[in-house]
């Protein structure tokens, strides 16, 4: 008969305590147990298992290609324990909740709707992360990200809340200097910013001549964030391709002037809160997408339209 599953989940428990903690020792407090009854806690586990999940060296603690598959696996279990209890305690929005969303998305919506949240859900704690970058959910512990463009083919949930309408654009002193693309061929002559991600395409896409194209772009300046590129364009280093949501208010200011509008071909930025599936949906990844579905809704800059 295996072993009772309370003692396996506590070994569970206690081997993400050390992954997290980076070391026996500050698990041990945390967990108010001896280092000693953590060394062997481990031990048995590796024993059970019959492989070795940490390497450990006077240094650091790093985990075996077996710990992280163990790692990722028992943090799935653990927190479905952990929504159970929830389940049965009401369903109380509680615990820490992990958020990580691109920069510009992350100053101009989630932040601002953060007080609104945290007054409804006293007893959480919002942990917010905003870069560019695309993270791995599991291995950053992340429990929602919020992202844009066209999601990859993963096993992730994805669950839109909104589209922004994509343009190019260029500062009026860039203009001025280098002149107006009239065609999108015209763009192989201009410095076009764009991102440095491996999953950022080379081309731009435009409708010519009744067809869809897309246009081969280059530029001297490639950025890794949404915020650099739009000032890069307001400083006059090149042409850029961002959504409408985070250069409307240069728009409408003058700005930025928008460029090859004839040829755009309804380019839209999708957004997509995306999270890890295989069981319920915790309450306070529930509570927060619900919130930003409220926050959104209505909000021109997310519905897709045309420029004003």
């Amino acid at each position: 008969m295996p072993r009772i599953l309370m003692e396996r989940s506590g070994e569970m428990e206690v081997f993400a305590r050390v992954v997290l903690d980076g070391g026996f020792s500050a698990a041990a407090r945390n967990l108010d147990l001896t280092p000693s009854a953590v060394s062997k806690l481990i031990a048995r586990l590796e024993a059970r298992l019959g492989t070795r999940l940490l390497v450990r060296t006077t240094r650091a603690l790093t985990l075996t290609e077996e710990g992280e598959a163990y790692h990722h696996a028992a943090l799935r279990i653990l927190q479905a324990l952990n929504d159970a209890d929830q389940e049965v305690a009401g369903g109380a929005v509680r615990g820490r909740l992990r958020i990580n969303t691109t920069i510009p998305f992350g100053t101009m919506f989630v932040a601002p709707a953060m007080p609104e949240f945290i007054a409804r859900n006293p007893d959480l704690i919002v942990d917010l992360s905003f870069t560019d970058g695309i993270v791995d959910l599991v291995a950053e512990k992340t429990d929602v990200a919020l992202r844009m463009g066209n999601l990859p083919d993963s096993g992730l949930i994805a669950r839109k809340l909104g589209q922004s309408r994509r343009l190019v654009c260029a500062s009026p002193e860039y203009v001025a200097r280098r002149g107006s693309p009239e065609t999108p061929a015209d763009l192989e002559h201009h410095d076009c910013l764009t991102f440095n991600f491996r999953r950022a395409r080379p081309t731009w896409p435009f409708r010519h001549e009744g067809r869809d194209i897309a246009q081969p772009v280059k530029g001297s300046i490639v950025v890794n964030n949404g915020e650099t590129m739009k000032q890069m364009a307001l400083a006059g280093a090149g042409i850029a391709r961002v959504g409408l949501f985070h250069v409307a208010e240069e728009i409408a200011a003058g700005r930025l002037v928008p460029l090859l509008e004839a040829h755009n071909p309804g380019d839209l930025e999708l957004v997509h809160a995306i999270y890890v599936g295989g069981g319920p949906l915790p309450h306070r990844v529930r509570a927060f997408i619900e919130h930003m579905i409220a926050t959104l809704e209505g909000n021109p800059l997310l519905q897709g339209i045309a420029l004003p």
